[in-house]
């Protein structure tokens, strides 16, 4: 687990070129042109040793990209993580609640909590466990999920 959170401090959407909401053959298409550029075997014999390393350097960097982004499991996870950073950049926790303080909703399996301001906060079972901050539909406040160890 420790790998995947330091390859989460990098955008691996913008190493491929990508917007976060392309689709995976679009993303495989520009994961697949970007190898060939960068591919080592690919540059001409008179190329500069410096920029060979600094295509051996993009070659591993867009690989490792598509290993998260080629998997459905692994970019779900990436691009939930992602959304988590972008919430805690957004402003300050307004609780802390335990998943136990939350309501379950058999209908469509997900948890969910209400708002002081009437909106609401939820989440799905299976994003629960990975997820820490969820945010109200309503307003900007955001809650943090806390879990029993």
């Amino acid at each position: 687990m420790m790998a995947f959170e330091q390859t989460l401090k990098k955008d691996w959407y913008s190493v491929l070129g990508a917007d976060p909401s392309a689709n995976m053959s679009d993303l495989k298409q520009k994961y697949q042109k970007l190898l060939l550029m960068y591919h080592p075997d690919k540059q001409s014999t008179d190329v500069p040793a410096g920029r060979l390393e600094e295509c051996i350097q993009k070659f591993i960097e867009i690989d490792q990209a598509w290993k998260i982004l080629g998997n459905e499991e692994t970019k779900k996870e990436y691009d939930l993580q992602r959304h988590e950073d972008d919430l805690r950049n957004m402003g300050p926790v307004d609780a802390q609640v335990h998943l136990e303080e939350m309501s379950w909703n058999e209908d469509d399996h997900s948890f969910s909590l209400s708002c002081r301001c009437g909106g609401k906060y939820s989440v799905s079972k299976d994003e629960a466990e990975v997820v820490n901050l969820i945010s109200c539909d309503t307003c900007s406040l955001i809650i943090e999920l806390l879990h029993y160890s």
